[in-house]
């Protein structure tokens, strides 16, 4: 099995293949300033600005989601994805380098995408930063557009949870443990949400995906993820419900998750974009109970 991250050196030695496919899906999303403070616009600019030679923008915003929902960055039908995937050449077969721009979220979450209709990629460690700090080269401007290729997928059972699984685990109706990805001070309601209410569902842990990550926004070692994650997450036979706020930063959660082994893992699409906006549903505030 191909190994999940790939390093800036690794990629640039494969940019001659002609079948390789490499994908910017950087979305541009400030820290809120305010509550409710939500700006989230395409990164298809910075991607024109500069980019990895070849590299073709991936639009996680429209093109890459369910233009019916009313949450941002919603998984789409098998088909809808299909479709926007074979516009950038990807077939059941290419080979595909994912990276984005800032923390590598973006490109965790079309991973998760990928993977969950039976499509293997990798993501570039560090990302877009990292590959500027190693001196390699940059492209600028449109790429010539690559043939359309023939895929058909199929959503594959076992990678995503909706509101009611998340309800039914909540209620102890099914097994699973909560985990949010969001930052300490985003779990506890300390800081600015970009969501209606601050806080977390109840009973979750708290994970923060930056956690799992080092200074240069690469992927810890294995040995220290593992220590990041704890034993309890990695052996715990119950499945490990992630979400963040809006199925985001959970996917590099999920990531690193399945670097060190771990399977079983469902992740919440509609996160604390959807959860936080029904009052009807229970939030709270404060650390994770000792």
């Amino acid at each position: 099995m191909t190994s999940i991250l790939i390093s800036p050196q690794a990629l640039a030695h494969r940019l001659g293949d002609p079948d390789l496919r490499i994908v910017d899906a950087s979305v541009e999303l400030p820290a809120p300033r305010f509550d409710q403070d939500y700006r989230a616009t395409s990164g298809r600019e910075g991607w024109l600005h500069h980019h990895i030679p070849g590299a073709l923008h991936a639009d996680l915003l429209e093109d890459l989601a369910d233009p019916q929902a009313s949450l941002s960055f919603a998984l789409p039908r098998a088909d809808r994805l299909a479709n926007a995937l074979a516009r950038l050449g990807i077939g059941a077969d290419s080979p595909v380098v994912i990276y984005d721009r800032a923390d590598g979220f973006w490109a965790a979450r079309l991973w998760w995408m990928l993977r969950s209709v039976g499509l293997e990629a990798q993501v570039l460690d560090g990302g877009f930063n990292a590959w500027r700090a190693a001196g390699l080269p940059l492209g600028q401007g449109e790429e010539i557009p690559l043939p359309a290729a023939e895929l058909t997928l199929q959503q594959r059972p076992g990678f995503w949870v909706d509101r009611q699984g998340v309800q039914a685990v909540l209620a102890g109706e099914r097994p699973g443990v909560l985990i949010c990805a969001l930052s300490e001070a985003l779990f506890s309601g300390a800081a600015p949400s970009r969501y209606t209410r601050r806080g977390h569902i109840p009973g979750s842990l708290n994970l923060p995906a930056r956690n799992l990550l080092d200074a240069q926004g690469r992927y810890l070692p294995k040995e220290q993820l593992e220590q990041q994650l704890g034993v309890e997450l990695i052996t715990t036979q119950d499945p490990l419900v992630l979400y963040c706020g809006g199925g985001i930063s959970a996917a590099a959660v999920a990531l690193a998750l399945t670097v060190v082994g771990r399977n079983t893992i469902l992740l919440y699409d509609g996160s604390l974009q959807e959860w936080a906006a029904d009052s009807n549903l229970p939030m709270t505030t404060g650390a994770t109970p000792a």
